[in-house]
């Protein structure tokens, strides 16, 4: 047994070539992306962590003033009840939940899809591209220094909460010291 290195050897290339998901306008952007070979590979395809959803209340911050232009936004767009009041914008995006979509269109704005901002702006021009906090998803807490390593602000993977999980010795004073 081995790698038949005469065949070709072992497959160097593991990196996603293609969308997972059948969504049409994601495979749209791929291939106009492919076409026009710029940004990053990272986000060429999309994948749940490059797809952060935006709430109503950043979307509103971020377009504050950007008058007139569309913002874009590859992932879904969700409401937000702390805001009261928006702005009248138009807004690209992959989705809409029900209740954001109504809010914008109440407001008197406008809820494209990628196949509408294509036929207006072919060229991306008056466009603002916008993303979703990309980190503060839970699995970005646990990664950095170790937990329980001075001056590690790094989330332990445990089992429960309680006072028998990693709140013994090097937790507290009361239980030999405190890191």
């Amino acid at each position: 047994m081995g790698i038949d290195l005469i065949a070709g050897g072992k497959s160097k290339k593991t990196k996603r070539t293609a969308p997972k998901s059948n969504d049409v306008y994601l495979k749209l952007l791929v291939k106009d992306r492919k076409q026009v070979q710029c940004c990053n590979s990272e986000a060429s395809y999309y994948d749940r962590v490059n797809k952060a959803p935006i709430s109503l209340s950043r979307l509103k911050r971020f377009m504050e003033c950007k008058n007139g232009k569309i913002g874009v936004i590859v992932g879904p767009v969700t409401d937000d009840t702390r805001v009261y009041e928006l702005p009248p914008m138009k807004v690209t995006a992959l989705r809409f939940t029900e209740t954001a979509r109504a809010r914008i269109e109440k407001a008197g704005g406008e809820c494209l899809t990628f196949d509408q901002l294509a036929l207006r702006a072919p060229l991306g021009k008056d466009t603002v591209l916008l993303r979703g906090p990309k980190n503060s998803r839970e699995a970005v807490k646990h990664f950095g220094k170790a937990p329980g390593v001075p001056h590690s602000h790094t989330k332990p993977y445990v089992r429960s909460k309680g006072r028998k999980f990693e709140k013994a010795r090097g937790k507290r004073n009361s239980k030999g010291f405190r890191v």
